[in-house]
């Protein structure tokens, strides 16, 4: 793995080894382990959670694979990841196509709670990988929840997150894993749903319920730009950081003075008016930027024919529409910017949900 040089300004320059491992190892704890008493479940266990878009980080220079946090904002929306979770004598059996980002987390599980059985694990995400909505850190809190049931329930919610985030890796062409980068937004919106406003180290400040009657269209715009991996390390780390010295308090303040009043309100085109505005600020703009300006051509084609709420997601390219208007018309304006809907659904509300399927 590469060695990355990270600039965050004249006086700013360090130097971070991007290094691999195994799943399993290099654990981090999160000061959770304790003598818990488990009571495993006699079943299966079947969690669903929606998957999220995350609208922007908030301060880039507060997070990096060895430190998660950094704040941001972002909701859930009505694609899913499901997990099933059977506790078995010993072993780990796991169905799911990113095998070693689930194992990692599991061996985190089990020697935070001090399970010594087995697992059987089955994982389904919504299959639209690094197009910034979310599949890894979904799929992630599905499994944790699951896990969690399955033996007793001895985590809080938040706990779970927390140990997610601190542990949070993706995987390797060669099948091993390394830190990846963790705001929180994505579990949290996917535990609670509706909007949800991080601080920093993973800290939850506000969620609401959001856009209640709307429709969410998401356009996946075509990309040769590397939304993943090395590339996408070196935007983050360097000309996003260098923005976010610049706009953070902007950013912090809109949030704050704009966006939870709105989000109070019901007010989504206010909501939308305060994310188009970030849209051009510190490390959003770095992301938008990444996959040249033909992204803000895009969004300002969306925003002219009067969509109400218009923002990329994450690193992108994938871009959400929230709008009160009809799938047809909507299908008409992105047609005419050349986009198209590949994601007709709403955001949800009502997050993670659990039940337990019982052995015949």
């Amino acid at each position: 793995m590469p060695i990355m040089k990270i600039r965050g300004g004249d006086l700013d320059l360090v130097e971070y080894e991007f290094s691999s491992f195994s799943p399993g190892e290099n654990i981090r704890l999160c000061g959770l382990k304790k003598d818990y008493q488990l009571a495993p479940v006699l079943g299966t266990v079947v969690v669903r959670a929606p998957a999220r878009i995350h609208l922007t980080v908030l301060d880039m220079n507060r997070f990096s694979p060895d430190r998660p946090g950094g704040g941001g904002i972002g909701f859930a929306i009505g694609v899913y990841c499901t997990a099933e979770v059977e506790c078995t004598a010993s072993g780990v059996e796991i169905d799911y196509t990113r095998e070693p980002i689930l194992r990692h987390f599991v061996e985190a599980f089990r020697q935070v709670v001090g399970y010594k059985g087995g697992f059987k694990i089955r994982a389904r995400d919504h299959q639209y990988e690094h197009v910034g909505l979310g599949s890894t850190s979904t799929i992630l809190i599905a499994v944790a929840n699951a896990l969690n049931v399955a033996v007793g329930s001895p985590l809080t919610p938040d706990e779970l997150r927390l140990l997610l985030g601190c542990n949070f890796v993706e995987e390797t062409e060669a099948g091993s894993v390394a830190f990846g980068f963790e705001t929180g937004v994505g579990p949290a919106a996917s535990l609670y749903g509706g909007m949800a406003v991080m601080g920093d180290e993973l800290t939850l400040i506000y969620r609401h319920a959001f856009a209640g009657g709307k429709n969410v269209y998401i356009a996946i715009p075509s990309s040769d730009i590397s939304s993943a991996g090395e590339k996408e390390f070196d935007l983050l780390m360097n000309k996003a950081r260098t923005l976010d010295y610049r706009d953070r308090e902007l950013k912090s303040y809109l949030i704050m003075m704009d966006l939870i009043p709105a989000l109070e309100r019901g007010d989504l085109a206010k909501a939308g008016d305060v994310i188009w505005e970030i849209e051009f600020r510190g490390s959003k703009r770095a992301e938008v930027e990444h996959h040249g300006f033909e992204i803000y051509r895009y969004m300002a084609a969306l925003r002219d024919a009067g969509l109400e709420f218009v923002g990329m997601s994450s690193v992108g390219p994938s871009i959400a529409v929230i709008t009160g208007r009809p799938e047809e018309e909507v299908t008409a304006i992105l047609e005419k910017a050349g986009l198209r809907v590949a994601i007709a659904t709403t955001v949800d509300n009502e997050g993670l949900k659990i039940r337990v399927e019982e052995r015949a």
